[in-house]
């Protein structure tokens, strides 16, 4: 099921940019338990050396602490590499409202770096995480790629920015490249701190401390919220993709709908806690429903992702109860 079955050639290398963070870590750890050598990139300012210390002991597993702001580390890192997994980026709509700069300097010019140094060094294919806020305002269900509408933070803005750029070096340097517009994706090391956590972390945290979680706007908003190993899965099978599939975007989610409250009754449910919320204003630049159409990438990169909202639900449950 999922990305088990799915191999690769002996001695076959990775970059895993970003890949200290919560999805990176997560590819790190499913390569190299395929036997694939993986060459992690990571500069640790959001990303954390905790998630990648159980590597350090593997004779596949290579740490470079860098910047992809940076040509130089970016070449370097590139060398010999068969797939890059592009995951680096600065996340977060509300800070990048605060950081509009900084996003455009980490997201934007940082995979532009990326793009340029694995086109010089050979690289087979490039996979890249985008993001379902490229929908912007585009108010039709499920999310179709090519249907988007008015993007509504600069995070966005940043995303489709590296679309465009990846598709441009498809078409014109012979780089396949594959763009993953991953629908709010959850699941084991997420970091359930900090003032731009994701939700679902957050509030299983809050939970188990008895504290009184806020849910932003009504709690009537849904997403798509999609188990980090449909994401692993996800990453695999654009490196196995044809030519005739690079230059374009995928929706990479599960294909579901959740209610924000439901979850949050759901969970409390689950921990054995009677704790009602607090609500508070709608975060600025959210979108408010979010449903993806996964066909395209079923198709093309023969997706098929095994993880539903409750399997994977119960699963990060599990991961917090034990590792918090």
């Amino acid at each position: 099921m999922g990305f088990t079955e799915i191999t690769f050639p002996e001695n076959t290398l990775f970059l895993v940019t970003g890949g200290a963070g919560f999805i990176g870590s997560n590819l790190c750890e499913a390569l190299l338990n395929k036997g694939c050598r993986v060459r992690c990139l990571d500069d640790l300012s959001t990303g954390k050396q905790a998630n990648v210390d159980m590597f350090l002991d593997n004779p596949n597993y290579e740490f470079i602490k860098g910047d992809i702001k940076d040509l130089d580390t970016c070449m370097k890192a590139c060398e010999g590499v068969d797939y890059v997994l592009n995951q680096a980026a600065w996340g977060s709509v509300p800070r990048s409202l605060e950081m509009p700069l900084f996003y455009c300097q980490n997201n934007i010019q940082g995979t532009l770096n990326m793009l340029e140094a694995a086109r010089q060094q050979g690289v087979k294919k490039f996979v890249y995480a985008s993001s379902s806020s490229v929908y912007g305002d585009e108010p039709n269900l499920p999310k179709t790629e090519g249907r988007e509408g008015n993007l509504l933070s600069p995070y966005a803005l940043t995303k489709r920015c590296d679309e465009e750029w990846a598709k441009l070096y498809t078409m014109h340097y012979g780089l396949d490249t594959y763009g993953m517009r991953y629908f709010n994706v959850f699941g084991r090391r997420q970091d359930p701190n900090g003032a731009y956590a994701a939700v679902i972390p957050k509030f299983i945290m809050q939970l188990m401390r008895g504290e009184v979680p806020t849910i932003n706007g009504d709690g009537k908003q849904s997403r798509d919220f999609t188990y980090v190993d449909n994401v692993i899965e996800a990453n695999m099978r654009a490196c196995l993709a044809s030519h005739e599939a690079a230059g374009e975007a995928y929706n990479i989610a599960y294909g579901g709908r959740e209610y924000l409250i439901d979850i949050y009754y759901g969970l409390t449910k689950a921990l054995g806690v009677d704790v009602e919320p607090n609500f508070g204003p709608d975060r600025k630049g959210d979108i408010k429903h979010s449903n993806a159409d996964i066909s395209k990438a079923k198709r093309l990169l023969d997706y098929d992702p095994s993880y539903s909202f409750k399997d994977g639900i119960a699963l990060a449950i599990e991961w917090y109860k034990e590792n918090l």
